[in-house]
């Protein structure tokens, strides 16, 4: 099991790519694991034949275990068992400990040596808490692990249902956001001009978001306003040398926050290309453990789900958060009259240990001023 972050200390296996008995060439995906902070895709580290697999999916193991055997050309079963000596071949045990003879699949059954059926950890937990059987249950995870969903429901009618570590992680580090003391100021903005400016762009050919404007915005507002960009560690202000935000990016598997480095010194094209790509990668699990580390400032923004205004919690290690409200026609004065005009609804969340009233009403104030008349800071 490979350490995908600095922090982490187990991985659970989502699904391999490759079976016991197949070829396997160094660096082709080999299988998905699931950390603390992200579904990444693992490569295999070397060239040769899978023949063991010892961790199913579903299954959690420690850093450092070794979960598969390669076999280098040459090398047999027999050979694996001994401590590897070489990059082409890596040894396997179990996640409880201890030497697993190093056979196929297909050995091992025609011996009739049988294997704990694959389920998930809340599978299994269910499972022994109504003490079923689990090889009775028929599981529709991959290479058929029993999914929670699978086991029949308890006599209530109740079932829990099965979540994976990107949405417990989620869950645990907005508990942990929550105890910094929250404030929020909220503006109204003429969002016309960020539209005119945003379709003269799609006229020459580029294609950004509302979102990405803001991203960009933000960041050079950040600059002349540290505190916003800071954070509250062990009693002491601390503030990052480079402004980097993080655009919210929700999926069935939880929301994560995947960060764009130096966001300040990327141009709108750069600011797209990274924003899309990052979108893809959230939602098909390909996030590595470095695109979600560095963030200073947080964008949310659910105006493309009809929402007009809304409150954000602050991500973990952040001093602040921008919810961003959808673009719509509503009722404004303008010189003694109540006309229909294009507005945004922004909503800036602050940790007041870092980031008092004034100053954050200063930096909300400069940056609606930059959403207002884009062209000054976008030329």
């Amino acid at each position: 099991m490979p350490a995908l972050g600095m922090a982490q200390t187990t991985g659970i296996v989502v699904q391999w790519k490759k079976q016991a008995g197949d070829q396997v060439s160094k660096g082709e995906p080999l299988l998905e694991v699931e950390t603390d902070k992200a579904v990444v895709e693992v490569e295999a580290p070397a060239s040769g034949t899978l023949v063991s697999i010892s961790a199913e999916a579903g299954a959690e193991v420690p850093v450092g275990t070794a979960i598969a055997v390669i076999l280098g050309p040459g090398e047999s079963a027999g050979t694996a068992t001994s401590p590897p000596r070489s990059p082409a071949r890596s040894a396997a045990k179990p996640p409880g400990g201890g030497e697993q003879s190093h056979l196929s699949r297909a050995t091992q059954s025609a011996r009739g040596e049988t294997r704990l059926k694959a389920a998930s950890p809340l599978a299994r937990r269910l499972a022994a808490e109504a003490g079923m059987d689990l090889a009775a249950v028929a599981g529709t995870g991959p290479d058929g692990a029993v999914q929670a969903a699978d086991l029949p429901e308890t006599p209530s009618g109740e079932s829990e249902v099965e979540v994976g570590r990107t949405w417990r992680v989620m869950a645990e580090r907005i508990a942990t956001a929550w105890t910094a003391p929250h404030f929020y100021l909220t503006r109204e903005v003429m969002a016309e001009p960020l539209v005119v400016f945003r379709a003269g762009l799609a006229e020459k050919g580029e294609k950004v978001t509302v979102t990405d404007l803001l991203v960009k915005l933000s960041a050079l507002t950040l600059k002349r306003h540290p505190h916003v960009s800071s954070a509250w560690r062990q009693g002491r202000l601390v503030k990052s040398s480079r402004i980097s935000i993080g655009v919210a990016v929700a999926s069935e598997d939880g929301l994560t926050v995947p960060v764009l480095l130096d966001a300040d010194l990327k141009s709108l094209a750069e600011i797209a290309a990274w924003r899309e790509g990052a979108v893809e990668r959230a939602r098909s699990h390909r996030l590595n453990p470095a695109d979600l580390e560095g963030g200073v400032f947080t964008i949310t923004n659910l105006g493309m789900h009809g929402v007009d205004a809304f409150t954000a919690i602050l991500n973990s290690g952040q001093a602040s958060i921008l919810a961003v409200g959808r673009i719509a026609e509503r009722a404004v004065a303008r010189n003694g009259k109540v006309l229909a005009a294009q507005t945004m609804i922004l909503t800036l969340g602050c940790d007041h240990r870092a980031v008092d009233g004034a100053r954050g009403a200063l930096f909300l104030k400069d940056l609606v001023a930059a959403v207002e008349e884009p062209a000054k800071l976008l030329r």
